[in-house]
């Protein structure tokens, strides 16, 4: 950090003069004999360059520029703000030494892929230079070897009763800077702390609400974390919705300030905290109290546990006014049978329309909270909604985020995420039927239809919550619990991303005879080949109840039945295919015959209502033999 044109003198007196006792201070004289006088008294005389030659010769180095510049405005320093208190003099400061051998604990950790970072730490505690007089156990430590190109020193604070790191500031005067930050944010609810400073940083948070509802994000961002830091009025809850939608909400805990207290922020930013809370909620573990940081009216604690509630079992719905609220209320429609990107584009077309329902609210974060449109609103999606002017205000409309699914159904055969699961799928197509048609034509009988997908732990896949465990099946049904939905031609599907046994066995009964009851269904089982079993590739279609044709695909062998069409022909389609090709293939045949698709967002982010169908096995007829095994795991008997 280059030093050239930073006047020590104006910070400093700055600082002197805004002083005012926090609320600790102010009671200290009561419990002791400090006086009130003698804590406003920040700073000391100037230093002569000749006592800081005199330091600089006893210590056998020149100080950095920014440290030295310092002393000749403050010969030390008083600060009451954190557990370092006093900053000493010229004369009073020397090599830290190492004192509690802290060196060889920290050089121990170090590892083959140790930073430059770490390597530096590891030796500082040998080299440092000790600038604090009085502390609570922690220490202000330059270190000459932690160096930057204008010749700085790094400042490590360690405070010894934490246990932590120490706390990097690349400079003297960042670490001043920091301070001073935070003698503010120390006195910002107190109504008589009312200065220059704090006037400049007020008029940074409006000015950044304008920003922000420009589409101006980043330089909005930027405003609002330098007023966070001075502990401003408003700039926490602005810049928590900035970030939870520029990052999502799986990072980190959501926090939104005071502004939870207003009960027209509620339906806004209640939700997207309980959405977190409820993603954090590991199966099994005692569930953590839901709480909002800040204190509320008992009207909007009720508020924010009804809501809780509902995010938890997926019942909420995010539903704002005008005609924003007709666009959303539209584009969940749309997104619950599949169609997340047709669903953003409504969104986005309707953002201009949407207008805060209070002051410091700088989008419909509501949105995040929703099962199914909180989906649709990716990472990058979420971005170009903060870039999109909005609430009356004009700007540069960002470009559109590229759309997420891709057309067809080739893209099965190459994972997306790093534990997709779809190395076992299958997926029932019905022709002309809306979605919710399909619990009558392929649902398990006295079901309970179409239910909502289940609201999953943060890092968890829609496969992993399927299965609801119920032992009422026989051993030999073989349910599917498949996310159901529909394409843009015009087929309701049901889709299982993880079935639960390897492919069509010799009980297998393909479901579309019963699903094309009044027109054509088309039934699909992939498995991939693992170790010694080998690729399984089934395809089945009917009409009007009857079943056409079908074939399986196993390894090299195929077996048909009915006239397979040309186009679908696997001895034809897998001609000329590889070994790492052949799914692929396959599926684009499927896809050019029949136009069908899949919606890849949806199914991975689970977005889609579900259903438990019918057996995919039929039960042994007389003569025929079925086994089965259990394997369970438990503790050995000693």
């Amino acid at each position: 950090m280059n030093d050239n044109g930073f006047d020590w003198g104006t910070f400093l007196r700055r600082w002197q003069d805004e002083w005012v006792p926090s609320v600790d201070e102010a009671m200290e004289p009561a419990e002791g004999d400090t006086a009130l006088a003698g804590l406003a008294v920040l700073g000391a005389p100037p230093a002569s360059e000749a006592e800081v030659a005199d330091a600089e010769r006893r210590l056998r180095t020149r100080l950095p520029s920014s440290y030295r510049d310092f002393l000749l405005t403050s010969n030390g320093w008083r600060l009451r703000d954190d557990s370092i208190h006093q900053l000493g003099a010229a004369h009073e400061i020397g090599w830290f030494g190492d004192p509690f051998g802290m060196t060889p604990m920290y050089r121990e950790s170090l590892g083959e892929r140790a930073t430059e970072q770490e390597v530096l730490l590891a030796g500082m505690w040998e080299r440092a230079l000790q600038l604090e007089t009085d502390s609570d156990m922690s220490y202000a430590l330059l270190d000459p070897g932690d160096t930057d190109d204008d010749g700085e020193w790094a400042l490590y604070v360690y405070h010894g009763w934490s246990g932590e790191y120490p706390t990097r500031y690349p400079s003297f005067r960042a670490y001043m800077q920091r301070r001073y930050e935070s003698f503010h944010a120390e006195r910002a609810q107190l109504p008589e702390f009312v200065n220059d400073t704090t006037r400049a940083r007020d008029a940074d948070v409006a000015r950044a609400r304008e920003e922000a509802l420009s589409g101006r994000w980043e330089a909005a961002r930027e405003l609002l974390d330098l007023a966070r830091r001075y502990g401003r009025p408003g700039a926490w809850g602005m810049l928590g919705q900035l970030d939870v939608l520029a990052q999502g909400v799986g990072h980190g805990r959501p926090y939104f300030g005071g502004l939870v207290a207003d009960p027209r922020c509620t339906d806004d930013l209640v939700p997207v905290m309980a959405l977190a809370h409820v993603r954090d909620s590991l199966p099994g573990r005692t569930e953590r109290p839901f709480v909002l940081g800040v204190e509320t009216d008992d009207g909007i604690r009720a508020a924010a546990d009804a809501i809780h509630a509902r995010v938890g079992d997926g019942s909420h719905r995010y539903a704002p006014d005008g005609a924003f609220g007709r666009a959303v209320a539209g584009a969940r429609e749309v997104a619950r049978w599949g169609d997340t990107d047709g669903a953003w584009r409504m969104l986005r077309a309707a953002l201009p329309s949407w207008s805060p329902p209070a002051p410091d609210v700088l989008a419909p974060l509501g949105l995040l909270a929703d099962p199914v449109l909180g989906p649709v609103v990716t990472r990058e999606r979420g971005r170009e909604l903060l870039a999109t002017p909005r609430a009356g205000r004009s700007g540069v409309v960002p470009e559109p985020v590229p759309d997420l699914d891709p057309p067809g159904l080739s893209w099965l055969a190459k994972s997306g995420r790093w534990n997709a699961p779809y190395d076992s799928y299958r997926c029932v197509w019905v022709e002309g039927v809306e979605p919710d048609a399909l619990p009558g034509l392929v649902g398990e009988d006295g079901g309970a239809g179409l239910t909502v997908a289940p609201v999953r732990p943060a890092g968890w896949f829609p496969h992993d919550v399927r299965w609801d465990g119920r032992d009422d099946s026989a051993p030999w049904e073989d349910r599917a619990v498949v996310a159901v939905g529909r394409t843009g031609s015009g087929w309701a599907f049901g889709f299982d991303p993880a079935a639960r046994t390897r492919g069509p066995g010799h009980l297998f009964a393909s479901p579309a005879a019963e699903a094309s009851r009044d027109g054509r269904a088309v039934v699909l089982w992939t498995c991939r080949g693992r170790d010694d079993v080998p690729a399984v590739f089934h395809l089945s279609v009917a009409e009007r109840g009857e079943e056409l044709y079908a074939f399986t695909v196993r390894g090299t062998e195929v077996e048909r039945s009915g006239a397979v069409p040309g186009g679908l022909d696997p001895d034809r389609v897998l001609l000329s295919a590889d070994g790492s090709d052949r799914e692929r293939c396959l599926l684009a045949a499927v896809e050019e015959e029949f136009g069908l698709s899949l919606p890849r967002h949806a199914l991975t982010e689970g977005v889609l209502p579900e259903l438990t169908t019918r057996s995919w096995n039929r039960g042994p007829r007389e003569g025929e033999a079925f086994s089965y095994a259990t394997v369970g795991v438990g503790r050995p008997r000693r």
